[in-house]
């Protein structure tokens, strides 16, 4: 064959509204395809994209050229999962149709960020974009500007801050005290910000899903999960609470001596929270007959971990003179290096434990 006409539709609207299963190969099945994400939405760009692709591949048919056309589609969530379901994809027909080249079809440079990996599979011929023709006239500009603010894509990510920063200058003002605004609205837009750039964003996502399953499926995961959530607000607000009393001392401790100190107070609780997450998932495991040794490691690095920083933060706290922390110097040593050694205990029993556990599971060391 000489070649493939590849439909690319990175956010699955294809799978999400249309119900189609991909990928998609024939004119016909496109065809088919391509009706029923119409049907769906009449105005997603992606319905184009496949009829702009089905004439691609009449002209190239009616010019002698031996061609088929397929469509892709990736996941909602953009970035390294709907590529990895792009690039499985691509494989896929690949192996079975062995083009010599491709033309990619798309609505715009979202879909077109999965070039390179198809470069890195094949020869690309040609790259068409299909953009769907607009009257320039003022509604037809408002109905644009309204559906692109709609998408919740761009509307989260463009209404979200200044909402974030409008609602805690009312709640300041409301307070009686406006200089604090400036400060809690640039640590609201900074940390909802660094939210998005992380990525955390997408593990809330995952997290929500899974909590969904859990308790559909009517697993012990829900309520340890209802649990931990319950722990991480108590850690959140004691932390809070104790950096806050010492904030308002006469000698302000400085922002580093605040994070130790909330650490220090609230840690233990973030452990709990972690190991009933951990407990919840082990239980589960155990019940259908799944042996998987790192849940239990997993307790051991926790408890660890847990005490390091304890004990870490307790020291950093007791070589304040000026803070009167309530821990000597000489007991925070001491804290530290038992913490330490017992940390070191603890690991290696967990480290123990789940390779005796793996070598008795053959699935396990398998993995």
């Amino acid at each position: 064959m000489d070649v493939l006409v590849l439909c690319i539709d990175r956010d699955n609207d294809l799978g999400r509204k249309g119900g189609v299963e991909s990928p998609v190969v024939g004119r016909q099945a496109n065809i088919d395809a391509a009706l029923k994400l119409g049907m769906a939405d009449p105005e997603d760009s992606d319905v184009n994209t496949i009829f702009g692709g089905i004439k691609l591949l009449d002209e190239l048919i009616a010019s002698g050229k031996s061609a088929e056309i397929a469509s892709l589609a990736g996941d909602l969530k953009l970035g390294l999962v709907s590529d990895s379901k792009l690039s499985s994809q691509l494989d896929s027909l690949l192996a079975q149709l062995h083009p010599q080249g491709v033309i990619v079809v798309s609505d715009g440079a979202e879909d077109e960020a999965i070039l390179p990996i198809i470069h890195s599979r094949i020869k690309v011929d040609g790259v068409r974009r299909i953009l769907v023709k607009q009257s320039p006239n003022l509604e037809s500009t408002y109905y644009l500007l309204k559906q692109v603010f709609t998408d919740p894509k761009i509307s989260h990510t463009v209404f979200i801050p200044p909402a974030l920063a409008l609602l805690m200058f009312a709640i300041f003002s409301l307070l009686g005290y406006p200089n604090g605004a400036v400060v809690a609205i640039t640590g609201a837009v900074g940390l909802y910000l660094l939210f998005r750039g992380l990525g955390l964003d997408d593990s809330m996502e995952e997290a929500k899903q899974t909590l969904r399953k859990s308790l559909y499926a009517g697993k012990i995961a829900f309520i340890t999960y209802v649990l931990a959530a319950m722990l991480v607000i108590i850690a959140t607000v004691r932390g809070f609470a104790y950096s806050w009393q010492y904030y308002h001392e006469p000698v302000s401790p400085g922002f580093f001596i605040l994070v130790m100190i909330y650490l220090h107070e609230s840690i233990w609780w973030y452990v709990v929270a972690a190991l009933c997450i951990n407990l919840g998932k082990a239980m589960d495991m155990y019940l259908e007959g799944i042996r998987d040794a790192r849940s239990i490691s997993y307790i051991f690095f926790l408890l660890a971990t847990g005490l390091v920083i304890w004990s870490a933060t307790g020291f950093i706290l007791a070589s304040n003179a000026d803070l009167k922390f309530g821990i000597g110097m000489v007991e925070s040593v001491q804290y530290l290096a038992i913490s330490a050694i017992v940390a070191i205990l603890i690991t290696v029993v967990g480290v123990n434990l789940s390779k005796r556990l793996a070598g008795d599971n053959p699935l396990q060391s398998l993995k």
